[in-house]
C-alpha cells in the first residue's frame, strides 16, 4: 500500500487553491502543519495568522496558496477522500467474491485510522481526527450548493458511489444501496467521534469495533433480502 501511494499523485481540483501546495516546500509546510494546528486547537480558532506564526512565515504567503480557511479546509478533506478512494480500489482490486470484497471495503471505510509512513508531510491518523470532527462544517454550510456545483465534493460522493456499486453487487435487489453507503461512512465518522469523547452513548470501544457495528448491520439489513447473505 505505502509503495503504491508512493507513486501516486493524489489531485485535489484546482479550484481549492491559488498555487498547489505540492509543488513546493512552503505549500507541504503549510499542509502539514494545518493539520497539527487544526487538530490542535480546533477549526473555529485555526487561523492564517496562527499558522503562519506557527511556521514562521507571513500570513500573506499563506494566501498565495490559499484564498480563505474554508478552501484550506475543502482542500485536506478532498485530499482525505482522495486517499480514501485509493485505499479503497488497491484492497478491493484482486477481490472476486461480492461479498468479500463488500466486507473488505466497509472494513476501509470504518476501521481506525494509522499514518501512512509514505505521505511524509501528512499524517493520516491526525487528519482522520480532522476529518472526524471538523468535515462536517465544510459540508454543511450555506455555500454548500455552490460548493459542489463546483466540484469541490466529487471525491467524497466517488466514495460513497463506489461502496454503493459494492452493495448493489452482492445484492442487486435491494433499494437503497446509496443510502445505506453513505449511512456507512457518515455514521462511521460519527461513531469515531463518540468513541473518542462521549463513550457512554456507544457500543464502540477497543474490544468491539466501529468496522465490526457496521459490519453487522449490512450483514442484517442485506439480509431482509437474501436470507444467506452474510458478510
Amino acid at each position: 500500500m505505502s509503495t503504491l501511494i508512493e507513486n501516486l499523485k493524489i489531485k485535489v481540483n484546482e479550484k481549492l487553491y491559488i498555487k498547489d501546495p505540492e509543488t513546493s516546500e512552503l505549500g507541504k509546510k503549510i499542509i502539514q502543519n494545518s493539520i497539527l494546528l487544526i487538530e490542535e486547537i480546533g477549526l473555529e480558532h485555526f487561523t492564517f495568522k496562527k499558522l503562519g506564526e506557527r511556521i514562521q512565515s507571513n500570513e500573506s504567503s499563506i494566501y498565495r496558496y490559499f484564498e480563505n480557511k474554508h478552501k484550506l479546509v475543502i482542500y485536506l478533506s478532498t485530499w482525505y477522500w482522495s486517499w480514501m478512494e485509493y485505499k479503497l480500489l488497491f484492497a478491493t482490486n484482486n477481490i472476486e467474491n461480492s461479498i468479500e470484497k463488500l466486507t473488505k471495503a466497509i472494513t476501509v471505510v470504518t476501521e481506525k485510522i494509522i499514518d501512512d509512513d509514505s505521505t511524509k508531510h501528512i499524517n493520516e491518523a491526525i487528519l482522520n481526527k480532522i476529518i472526524i470532527s471538523e468535515f462536517s462544517k465544510a459540508l454543511y454550510t450555506k455555500e454548500v450548493d455552490e460548493d459542489n456545483k463546483e466540484g469541490y465534493f466529487l471525491v467524497y460522493k466517488s466514495v460513497i458511489n463506489r461502496l454503493a456499486h459494492f452493495i448493489n453487487e452482492t445484492n442487486p435487489d435491494y433499494p437503497y444501496s446509496k443510502s445505506l453507503a453513505s449511512t456507512i461512512i457518515e455514521g462511521s465518522l460519527h461513531q469515531h467521534f463518540l468513541n473518542d469523547h462521549l463513550k457512554t452513548i456507544t457500543d464502540s470501544s477497543e474490544t468491539t469495533t466501529v468496522t465490526s457495528f457496521y459490519l453487522d448491520l449490512a450483514t442484517r439489513v442485506l439480509q431482509k433480502q437474501n436470507h444467506n447473505f452474510s458478510l
